[in-house]
């Protein structure tokens, strides 16, 4: 299938800004100036430009025009032992975790057969935010159950909590499954994201298990898709 002009143009202007091109902060050429240089309509470009938008390369501001935005926040979803402040550290941004609220309720139905335990056993529901530079990018709805990880603080809970974990409760975790999928961001999400309501996101849902096949975790997790990509690595054995 013949790709769309306003594909074509957007996807050049992406490598644009990505080899260097047009640099973190750099005004970005008028419609009028993209409308000459590759000789097609207003309305072509328009599309492009309003993509790039939604997608995070450009941030417009009104009767300035439009500038190039800071790159998105990259995470590695393939084994790593980097944390979430790590990563960001080694891009340059201070990332910071946020306890938006934790409390204790039963486990009811789903919950119950998850995590293998009674009905109505007590189950710690977690709410975070992580930001990078001040501006979130995550919003997270995590369970543990008591029984695993009894009584977390707010201390533990704005760290890693896999590193509380293994340091405070000798826990492990051995493997993680997750399902990564699009979503728009409903009333809930766009209050705790800080964005508007109907921004794709990045969803993932992630289990996690210890050694013995005991789910210790699980957890919905949001991701700005205009603030925030993700870098997957994969690791073949020769033949």
């Amino acid at each position: 299938m013949k790709k769309s002009l306003h594909a074509f143009i957007k996807e050049e202007l992406i490598d644009r800004i990505k080899t260097g091109v047009y640099k973190v902060g750099d005004q970005f050429p008028t419609e009028n100036e993209l409308c000459k240089e590759f000789n097609v309509s207003r309305t072509t470009v328009r599309m492009a430009l309003t993509q790039l938008v939604q997608e995070g390369y450009l941030i417009r501001q009104r009767g300035k025009g439009s500038f190039v935005a800071e790159p998105k926040v990259n995470q590695t979803l393939s084994n790593t032992d980097d944390r979430f402040t790590q990563q960001l550290q080694a891009q340059g941004r201070k990332g910071k975790i946020t306890l938006q609220k934790i409390e204790v309720v039963p486990a009811k139905d789903t919950q119950q057969k998850r995590f293998n335990i009674p009905e109505n056993a007590p189950i710690q529901k977690i709410k975070r935010t992580r930001s990078a530079n001040d501006e979130v990018t995550q919003y997270e709805v995590a369970c543990v159950p008591w029984d695993v990880a009894p009584g977390l603080t707010k201390e533990q809970l704005e760290n890693s909590l896999y590193s509380t974990l293994k340091d405070t409760y000798n826990i492990s975790i051995h493997k993680t499954t997750e399902i990564v999928e699009i979503t728009l961001a409903d009333k809930d999400i766009s209050h705790y994201l800080e964005c508007e309501v109907g921004l794709p996101c990045f969803y993932i849902e992630t289990v996690a298990e210890d050694k013995d096949g005991r789910v210790i975790e699980f957890s919905r997790s949001y991701f700005r898709g205009d603030k925030t990509s993700f870098r997957i690595e994969r690791f073949y054995q020769d033949n």
